[in-house]
C-alpha cells in the first residue's frame, strides 16, 4: 500500500460515493488508475463495503445509549447465545466484547425513552445469560467519526 492507496482510502472515507473521476482529482492519478486501485482494495478486503451515514435524529431515533452488560457465565455456548440475541435486535447498532468491568458494551439507537425501557426491561434483563446491565444515555455527541486515522 503506497501513498496513493492511502489518499484514495482517506477520500473514500470522507465520501464513499465519489466517482473515479473525482477520486482521480483528489489523489492525483488518472481515473483508470483510481478505478484499478479501488478494485484491488475492494478485492483484498481493505475496502469492506460502502454505506450511507444516516442522521438518527432526522429519522426519529431520538435516544442513543451505551449499555454495559455482564453475563452470568462464560463460555462459547453462552457467547453464541448472546450473539444470536444481539443479531435479533436491530436497535443494538454495535456490540463489543471488552476488557474491564463489563463483558460487552452495546451502542443502541431507539426512538424514545419508552422504547429504551422496553429494550432493557422486556428483552435484555430477562435474557438467561444476562447477569447485570448498566446504561448511560448519550446527552450529546462530540465526535462520531466512523473512519480510521490514516494520517
Amino acid at each position: 500500500m503506497d501513498r496513493f492507496d492511502l489518499a484514495l482510502l482517506r477520500a473514500l472515507q470522507t465520501d464513499g460515493s465519489m466517482t473515479n473521476a473525482a477520486l482521480a482529482e483528489a489523489v492525483g492519478l488518472s481515473a483508470s488508475q483510481c478505478s484499478r486501485r479501488r478494485a484491488a482494495l475492494e478485492a483484498s478486503g481493505v475496502i469492506a463495503g460502502y454505506r450511507a451515514r444516516l442522521d438518527p435524529a432526522a429519522l426519529g431515533f431520538g435516544l442513543r445509549a451505551i449499555i454495559r452488560v455482564n453475563l452470568r457465565t462464560h463460555g462459547q455456548e453462552q457467547e453464541a447465545a448472546f450473539a444470536r440475541f444481539l443479531a435479533e435486535h436491530d436497535q443494538i447498532r454495535a456490540a463489543h466484547s471488552v476488557s474491564g468491568d463489563a463483558d460487552y458494551i452495546l451502542d443502541v439507537h431507539v426512538r424514545s425513552l419508552e422504547a429504551f425501557a422496553d429494550l432493557i426491561h422486556t428483552r435484555l434483563l430477562p435474557h438467561p445469560q444476562v447477569a447485570q446491565v448498566r446504561s448511560e444515555i448519550v446527552l450529546r455527541t462530540l465526535k462520531d467519526d466512523a473512519g480510521l486515522p490514516l494520517g
